[in-house]
């Protein structure tokens, strides 16, 4: 048996040595089930250990299996579990997890379904440069839940039919860049290259053009990496290790590049931040990567940060539109990140109250696009629409697009990015200008 979370060992796809792995992290977790209610795998996992009398080592191939399926990497188990590395049970269940995606999708014989939908989800950029360009019709599609069109891909591409998705814009982000009239910064007390992540690029630019505004307005110049992609996190999920090693590499290369030149990498996605700080250096290690990973910034955090730095402070003069109270959702992949309630504390700045909603919106990544997740993906999701929805507040903001978009199509409510609430404050919001 092998302990390995390495993608380069040679073990890594032996699926009779991750069977035995499996079998020795869920015997652990049975014994401790301090994540009873953290998501779908832990009840599922207990629930067959005890139809089987507590013996871990009777559950089926499909149990086990089960339990891998039902795993959306939130990374909570990060903040949760106490045998985390460097525990002497070295016990990273969410990498276990992602080894058995790997082993899963080294297997011949996949069912049709599930290779489309891989393809699909994990070909963003080519995806997103097609309809952005066709946006009109694409959202004209798309936006129809439950329409013959959404059925059509929910049986062609596995992304199920109910499914609010998030629409395409007309202009890219980088686009609205390289076309701008803006004069950035003249004398500038730092340096940023903008990560875009797909989100950001393809549909939801404003967020983008808001953090350029915000960044700009305390003197941060802000610059865009050339030759980045998609993080890549669609193919690691999906378990096309290959695939996602050549992603990481390629963006790796070029946001150390922007760090060698005296710029920090913000993101403004929590996913890809996550990706590109935790996930970089274990399938793509060397240098750079952990050149890159220490240089790279939640959008939130890096403003924080600045305006608690000495001789530092963001301006905090908002003659534009502020708002008295904010639900606030802090994402999962923001709060695997350890770097505390910095999306809250940037709202904060603006004089509002915010109240913190800590639930899971049961999209991670892409799993809860697939249409074999939709309705446990819709009950994970049911907590947070109840505390959104119960704390009444004047406006709703998230850092996470894809959590955004669960919470809209489960509350009717439209979040905005931290840096939004900001760029508004500021009476610089995209819509304002």
């Amino acid at each position: 048996m092998t302990t390995t979370y390495d993608p380069h060992n040679p073990r890594y796809l032996d699926e009779a040595d991750l069977r035995q792995e499996l079998e020795r992290v869920y015997d652990l977790c049975h014994g401790c089930r301090l994540c009873f209610n953290l998501c779908p795998s832990f009840p599922t996992l207990f629930d067959a250990v005890d139809r089987h009398d507590g013996d871990v080592a009777a559950m089926t191939t499909a149990e086990q299996d089960k339990v891998v399926d039902e795993c959306y990497q939130c990374k909570l188990c990060y903040v949760k579990c106490p045998y985390v590395p460097p525990h002497e049970w070295d016990l990273d269940f969410p990498r276990l997890m992602m080894r058995a995606n790997a082993v899963k999708h080294a297997k011949p014989g996949r069912p049709l379904a599930e290779r489309a939908a891989d393809q699909f989800l994990g070909r963003t950029d080519l995806l997103g440069t097609v309809s952005s360009a066709a946006a009109p019709v694409v959202n004209a599609i798309t936006s129809k839940v439950g329409s013959l069109p959404r059925r059509v891909m929910e049986k062609t591409v596995g992304i199920h039919a109910e499914r609010v998705l998030p629409p395409y814009a007309r202009e890219r982000f980088t686009t609205w860049f390289a076309r701008r009239s803006a004069p950035g910064v003249e004398s500038p007390r730092a340096e940023v290259a903008v990560f875009p992540t797909c989100f950001v690029e393809y549909m939801e630019p404003a967020i983008a053009k808001d953090l350029v505004a915000v960044y700009e307005r305390n003197e941060i110049a802000c610059s865009l990496p050339e030759g980045t992609r998609c993080c890549g996190a669609p193919w690691l999920h999906g378990g096309d290790v290959a695939r996602f090693q050549r992603v990481a590499r390629r963006n790796v290369s070029a946001l150390a590049a922007e760090v060698r030149a005296g710029r920090d990498v913000v993101v403004a996605q929590p996913t890809c931040a996550y990706v590109i700080r935790k996930d970089y250096p274990i399938y793509a290690p060397g240098v750079d990567a952990d050149l890159v990973a220490e240089h790279t910034f939640d959008a939130s955090e890096y403003l924080v940060n600045e305006h608690r730095r000495e001789g530092g402070g963001l301006s905090t003069d908002f003659p534009g539109e502020v708002v008295g109270s904010v639900a606030y959702h802090l994402a999962c992949h923001l709060r695997a990140q350890n770097i505390g309630f910095k999306g809250r504390d940037l709202v904060q700045l603006t004089g509002a109250k915010v109240s913190m909603v800590e639930r899971c919106s049961g999209i991670d990544g892409t799993w809860g696009y697939r249409a074999e997740n939709y309705e446990l993906a819709r009950k994970v999701a049911k907590p947070l629409a109840r505390e959104i929805s119960a704390a009444a507040a004047d406006a709703v903001c998230g850092d996470c697009h894809l959590a955004n978009t669960a919470i809209l199509q489960e509350t009717g409510l439209r979040p905005l990015h931290p840096v939004q609430i900001l760029a508004r404050a500021y009476g610089l919001a995209s819509e304002q200008r």
